[in-house]
Order: C-alpha cells, then sequence, then structure tokens
C-alpha cells in the first residue's frame, strides 16, 4: 500500500462494498474499499490507514474504488510547510473574534441543532438531511473514536464545528459543518486554518483532509492550501498545479 506499517498487516482484511449512488456526481455510481469493520485491531492501525489514503466515517474505514473513476484523491497539508495565501489570510483576519475550543467529540443539543441547518440548507433532499441523533452519532462519532470537536464561537453563540480525529503524528479533517446563514464568513475555510494551527502547536507533521476532485466546486478549496500533497496510490507526492494525472481514470491503485 505504500507506506510501511508497523503492526502486521498480512491478515487484515479489505472488503469491496456494492455500487451505490457517488456522493460527489449524481450520475455516476460508486463503491469502496473497506477495512474490515469486526477487526478489534482496526482503531490501532487507523494511523496506519490514514497514510494508505484511507479516512473514516463512523465505525468505517474506507477510501473510494470505483471500477471506472479515479476521481477522488487523498489529500494532506504538510503542517510546518503551510503558508496560508492572501485569500486564507483576509478570512483569518474576517473572524478575528471567532475563539477555537477543543473538546470531547460528544453530542449536545447544540451540536445537533446546528448540524441539522447544516444539512437542511447544504444537502436539502439528500439523504442527510433528516438525521437525527442516532445518525449524528453513527456518522460523526462511531463506537471508538480518536476525535475532539473543534467548536467555533463567537461571542458564546456556536458558528462552527470541526470532528477532527486525533492520531500520533497527524491531525484528520472528518467533517465540518457550520451555520448556513453565515456562508459568506468562510467558515469551513476558518476551520481548517484553526486545524493547522492546532496541529502545528503539538508538532504534528500532516493534517489530512480527506478526498480532493479535479474540477469539482465543492472540493476546490482544498487545493488552495499549499503546499498539499496527494496520494496516487503508491506514494504521497506534491500536487503541482495543472496536474491531472492524479484524478484521471485510469490511475492505478
Amino acid at each position: 500500500m505504500g507506506t510501511d506499517s508497523i503492526l502486521p498487516a498480512d491478515d487484515l482484511r479489505l472488503f469491496h462494498t456494492g455500487e451505490h449512488p457517488c456522493g460527489y456526481w449524481p450520475e455516476r455510481s460508486a463503491r469502496d474499499l473497506v477495512l474490515d469493520p469486526r477487526d478489534p485491531r482496526l482503531p490501532a492501525f487507523y494511523p496506519n490507514a490514514l497514510g494508505w489514503g484511507f479516512r473514516r466515517s463512523g465505525d468505517i474505514v474506507y477510501r473510494p474504488h470505483c471500477l471506472h473513476c479515479r476521481a477522488c484523491v487523498a489529500v494532506r497539508i504538510p503542517v510546518q510547510d503551510f503558508r496560508p495565501d492572501r485569500s486564507q489570510r483576509r478570512c483569518a483576519a474576517r473572524n478575528m473574534q471567532v475563539e477555537s475550543r477543543i473538546v470531547a467529540a460528544e453530542r449536545t443539543p447544540e451540536h445537533l441543532a446546528l448540524y441539522q441547518r447544516y444539512l437542511s440548507a447544504r444537502h436539502p433532499q439528500g439523504g442527510m438531511d433528516d438525521h437525527g441523533a442516532s445518525e449524528f452519532d453513527q456518522f460523526l462519532i462511531g463506537s471508538w473514536s480518536q476525535g475532539r470537536f473543534l467548536e467555533l464561537r463567537e461571542h458564546g453563540r456556536l458558528l462552527a464545528v470541526a470532528v477532527t480525529d486525533v492520531v500520533p503524528e497527524a491531525l484528520s479533517a472528518v467533517y465540518t459543518f457550520y451555520e448556513p446563514e453565515l456562508e459568506a464568513r468562510s467558515l469551513g475555510t476558518l476551520a481548517v486554518l484553526r486545524q493547522l494551527e492546532w496541529a502545528r502547536r503539538e508538532s504534528r507533521r500532516h493534517l489530512y483532509l480527506g478526498y480532493w476532485i479535479d474540477g469539482h466546486l465543492k472540493m476546490d478549496y482544498k487545493r488552495r492550501f499549499r503546499p498539499l500533497q496527494a496520494f496516487d496510490g503508491k506514494h504521497w507526492r506534491n500536487l503541482q498545479d495543472g496536474q491531472a494525472f492524479l484524478s484521471g481514470p485510469g490511475r492505478d491503485y
């Protein structure tokens, strides 16, 4: 898989899911490669799996493995090398009064209400807008979460929550939800900037951002965090302007 593991992985089982609707391109179908969710070693393997291009959703550790598409590219930011661009500096300045607080990954009524407002505005009739408390816990926390919630507040008001996994050498941005009426504040970008500050304070090497898709508007913001490294199925490489080979349909895992 391209990253040395400190754990014996010879008998680690992988499964292909069946085809399901793609969450990024509605006209396409998708399938995933999933690490055995019943393996009791999964929490211990998880930090290595991030280095193999996987990510977590609830208790499931997966990466896209579609038959005719390789558009999803795992990306991460090398924390010590990151320098904000002009737009990111403006975002940070515009939100100077927003306070960050790292709390346990535990649902509160305030978190759930914000999450439901966000889904109703951002994903109407998308299959997630009816999520309640159980779906929140299943999707964002899971039973063996290694995560924390990064809260963003202004004068006490909860503006955003960045669900963030914490592993020995990295942070992983699992999911961020924010007040939809404040979209112009670029709270998603602010959350990544605050996660980078957190990672730098704790001398963590990388911030994993999940998947980037070339040409997808909702994913474009990830490309603006520089330098950005992309996983080509074997190695992590710096993603350069105009580079398209990583997301082409012929990319080989």
